[in-house]
């Protein structure tokens, strides 16, 4: 049985995702067998593995940084919100349905156990497992049946190291408060903290370190310092929805829905130089960009509502008659098209019209599909006609079927996929920047090559680099001991 590692964090956001990365992608570098875990994860970025299961997207990135699969098994609980109130209930991959949040609790107790099974199945097959906790710990009226944080580090008989986020001042007080809220058991369990997106002279910080460590008796870990590399986003916190930016060469603008979903999909043409992706969520922000992209959501019948009601429908419908492109993926392939239908009130029961760009109609059933697949493309024309008999690799993931259309389709310069990750291939987003220089005459050789899959093994050596340099790496080797 492998050993384990917890990172847990004071507040959601405080850097636990990349914090796991940068561990597991040190161990790994140290010759470990290391996967990552993170027992219930509510995220609407997802990620297919191969057997065709779902899991959150973070645990993916983090199998990448271990030059591992991705699993299931990784991340048994996934919650993806489908209101305020509610989220559909992913167990070890599969849709195990639709909960409210007292619903939810209610089974804790059984959904305890998948977790302990996905874990020693897990820790089974490598040496160490990195643990990544949820939101805050100490939240003292879910202690009771938690199964995320604390509960999951006695679970897995792991030691915690509690993270901080300095960025959002108080980290003193919020490393200080959360030992303050553990009780004796728990706050053995934690053996270091580690202060998190540090800026400036850290010898300025000393005292208050020292001080620190008195008042919890716990060690330091580390400082760690606002780290430049280029991983993918945990959730829908990403500061990428708040970059409004339109000084590059190539203006995307990508629709930020409600439940907006695997937004990472749109990095590979972020990576380009010269290429600026904006999010935006009104009239006023979209521009006159030189592509609109709608992208996949949690929900997309409500979020065509939103669209209607917020006038971003129409301005894309006034886009559209410029003959510059307009890409949808997934539930923005739906929204494209010429009606949605939800006879069984899976996401909004009846039937929406669509925005009329592309032929195809969508209708809702109970099974969800989800497959993890590659091939060519189908045939295409207009401004992108060159993607006809690219090859891709990719994942599907989504609710509702539209048609035997083939695997993309277009008409004119609309164009529409359910494959997510359809960007990564190099010469897929090739083509499309390529072309989108051509039409703002700009010279297409000027687009430079790029491998996405380099670039990304090369962002999580420079995560553990600069993480080495301020964890005490023989501390935490005593506690993996």
């Amino acid at each position: 049985m492998g050993k384990a590692i917890m990172i847990q964090g004071t507040c959601s956001n405080a850097g636990k995702s990349l914090i796991t990365a940068g561990l597991c992608r040190i161990l790994k570098q140290e010759g470990y067998r290391v996967a990552p875990f993170k027992a219930q994860n509510m995220a609407l970025n997802s990620y297919i593995s191969s057997e065709g299961l779902e899991l959150g997207r973070a645990q993916a990135m983090q199998a990448e940084a271990c030059q591992i699969k991705p699993e299931s098994r990784m991340n048994p609980l996934l919650l993806k919100p489908t209101s305020d109130k509610g989220s559909q209930v992913i167990v070890n991959g599969e849709v195990y349905g639709n909960l409210t949040a007292q619903e939810f609790y209610k089974k804790k107790h059984i959904f305890k156990d998948k977790v302990k099974e996905a874990y020693d199945s897990l820790a089974a097959d490598y040496d160490v497992i990195v643990i990544e906790g949820a939101g805050s710990p100490a939240e003292i009226n879910l202690k009771e049946d938690d199964l995320v944080n604390m509960g999951m580090a006695k679970m897995a008989d792991a030691p915690v190291i509690l993270v901080g986020d300095i960025d959002r001042g108080g980290v003193f007080a919020s490393l200080a408060g959360t030992m303050l809220l553990f009780d004796e058991e728990e706050r053995q369990r934690v053996k270091g903290v580690l202060i998190n997106k540090f800026r400036g002279d850290v010898t300025i910080l000393e005292p208050g370190l020292r001080m620190l460590e008195d008042i919890i008796k716990v060690p330091v870990v580390g400082v760690v310092p606002y780290i430049d590399a280029d991983i993918d986003d945990e959730d829908s916190l990403s500061s990428k929805f708040t970059s409004k930016e339109m000084g590059n060469l190539i203006d995307i603008a990508v629709i930020k829905l409600p439940r907006i979903s695997n937004f990472t999909d749109f990095n590979p043409l972020e990576y380009v130089d010269g290429v600026g992706v904006r999010y935006v969520s009104s009239t006023k922000e979209l521009g006159n960009p030189d592509m609109i992209i709608l992208p996949g959501t949690k929900n997309t019948m409500e979020d065509l509502l939103w669209l209607r009601q917020s006038g971003l429908e129409a301005a894309i419908l006034k886009f559209s008659r410029s003959e510059k492109p307009i890409f949808g993926i997934c539930g923005g392939y739906q929204i494209l098209g010429q009606s949605i239908s939800d006879p069984e009130g899976v996401e909004y029961e009846g039937t929406l019209k669509a925005m009329g760009l592309l032929p195809h109609e969508t209708l809702f059933g109970n099974q969800k599909i989800r497959n993890n697949n590659g091939g060519v493309l189908s045939s295409v024309d207009g401004i992108f006609q060159d993607l006809s008999g690219k090859e891709y690799l990719g994942y599907e993931i989504h609710m509702g079927t539209s048609g035997d259309y083939g695997n993309i389709i277009n008409k004119g310069n609309v164009y529409g996929t359910y494959i997510h990750g359809i960007f990564d291939k190099e010469e897929i987003s090739q083509v499309i920047v390529k072309e989108l220089f051509k039409m703002k005459g700009l010279d297409p050789e000027d687009v430079k090559t790029f491998d996405v899959e380099k670039y990304k093994q090369e962002q999580y050596d420079i995560l553990a680099r600069e993480l080495k340099k301020s964890l005490d790496m023989d501390l935490i080797h005593s506690m993996l001991k």
